[in-house]
Parts: structure tokens; sequence; C-alpha cells
């Protein structure tokens, strides 16, 4: 099946990335000379962590010319400081790498089927026409930008208030296509068990698009560093799960992987509302 790829002109085809889709151009990009930082995990403002409140994500998958960050992140980072999302019920934004894809995490003050607020940001149309030489649909499906917006299939979270220092890492994989019952069911085992609590996991999200697998990964941050220092001592566990998955999940680039810290992407953009933080 020939795969649809966005125009140029995002009034011809609208953009891939379905959080940037209507408005005016500059004739000058402003962000020409910005720059873009990799991390490797994320973090949100103290502020969000004052009790059991999390965000409600989204996660957009695409494809991403390798080594173009640098011209995708600087295009959002500018929009993100002179609009308002947050008028708009987008409260933080992470965009990441990996392999040739594209993920954006959008996260909300709530679900957009309560509060109706869908948009991204107020410069939709600016943003598709910068990004869209970089960014293209993932999906052989793809249609419209709503196609580009991965299937939220499993959520843990443990019960009470966690650690006000917290992280989150995106693990990417290949999958099955068509397992998120298998793989949602591995999770719910481990997750009933004391596994995280032992490794200082706070949160975790689980989303699919055809054969790709997202894996948001939410941890005290101090467990975190304890472990990636000591893993050995969690590897029967880890060893485990990862079993228990290998019938549905897989490295997204075997070729390459040597050890599960190659899955992880890198973060290149993050933005969190500054005057914004979850009611008391």
């Amino acid at each position: 099946m020939t795969q649809t790829t966005p125009s140029a002109n995002p009034e011809a085809t609208p953009s891939a990335d379905p959080a940037a889709d209507a408005s005016t151009t500059p004739t000058e990009p402003p962000w020409a000379n910005d720059t873009v930082e990799f991390a490797n995990t994320s973090s949100a403002p103290a502020t969000w962590y004052g009790g059991t409140w999390r965000p409600f994500r989204n996660v957009i998958v695409c494809r991403m010319v390798p080594g173009s960050e640098d011209k995708v992140g600087p295009v959002f980072a500018y929009y993100d400081r002179t609009t308002r999302p947050q008028d708009l019920g987008v409260v933080g934004r992470v965009l990441l790498s990996y392999e040739g894809l594209y993920l954006h995490v959008i996260e909300r003050k709530e679900d957009p089927e309560v509060s109706g607020q869908r948009r991204g940001l107020p410069a939709f149309q600016a943003i598709a026409e910068a990004i869209a030489p970089y960014v293209t649909p993932y999906p052989s499906y793809w249609q419209n930008p709503s196609h580009s917006v991965a299937k939220h299939f499993y959520t843990w979270v443990p019960e009470g208030e966690v650690s006000l220092d917290r992280e989150m890492t995106v693990i990417v994989q290949r999958m099955k296509p068509g397992t998120e019952e298998d793989i949602a069911r591995v999770f719910a085992e481990s997750d009933a068990g004391g596994l995280p609590t032992e490794t200082g996991v706070t949160g975790r999200w689980l989303y699919s698009m055809e054969d790709v697998f997202v894996h948001l990964l939410e941890q005290d941050r101090v467990k975190a560093a304890a472990v990636r220092e000591n893993h050995e001592s969690m590897r029967p566990a880890f060893a485990k799960v990862m079993a228990n998955l290998a019938p549905y999940v897989s490295p997204y680039r075997p070729e390459t992987w040597q050890s599960p810290r190659d899955s992880v992407a890198r973060v290149f953009h993050r933005w969190t509302a500054p005057d914004w933080k979850p009611e008391a």
C-alpha cells in the first residue's frame, strides 16, 4: 500500500502531527538560530507533584527525518514560548526521537473527551508548514492527523501519594500488531506484585501504533538511579517480564540493540506551562 505523506503546503494536506494544524507562517523563522538539548528522561515541575494528580497524555507517533531534531524542536519551542497552549488545556509537551521515529507526548489538564479542548497550539498552520519537510505519517492507514495518535491500552499507578521527585522515560519497541491485550496482561501480572515498588515505578502508560509499542514509565528519581546502578540485583525479576513479553515485543531495531537502554527515546524538547498547577 502506498503511504500518504503531507505536502509542504498544509492547506493542501494536513500535518501528520494533529497538534500542528492551522494559522499563519512568519516570513523569517524566529527559531532559526535556536538549538536543542538531548536527555534520556523528562521531568515536570514540582508544582505538578503535590499529590496523586497526573496529566492526561496523548502520544503522537510519526516518522522523522533522522537528525532533524534541531529543525523540529525549535519550532515548538518558539510557539510554546510565544503563545498560550495552557488556555487550550495543554499544560506540557515532550518531543522525542528514536530510530527515525518522532514521538510527541501532549500533557493536558484533563481528557479532551471531558473538557472538549482538543487543540495543541494556537499557531497550528505555522507549525504544520515548518515541520512538514521532516515529520510524516507512520501508519499505513493514515488519511488525517487523528490517525497519528497512538492507541492507549494500559495504565497502572500505585494507590496513594508517591515521591514528589519523579522522572519519565519513554521506551520504544516493536510489537506484534493486535497483541495489546496480551502485553497488558503481562504488565498487569507484574504490576500486581512488588516489582514496581522495588524499582520506584510511580506510573506506567502503554500505547500502540501498528507495530510500534510505546511505554511511558514514570519513576521515583532516586530509586530509578539506584536500579540503573545495580541492575544485576533486579535481573531475575526483569528477565521474567521480558520472557513473558517475548512472544509479542522485540527490539525496534534488533541489528543495533544491545541492552534495554537502547530502547529509550531521546527527549529534544520539553515545555510545561509556567503559570499553571493542579488544584489542591
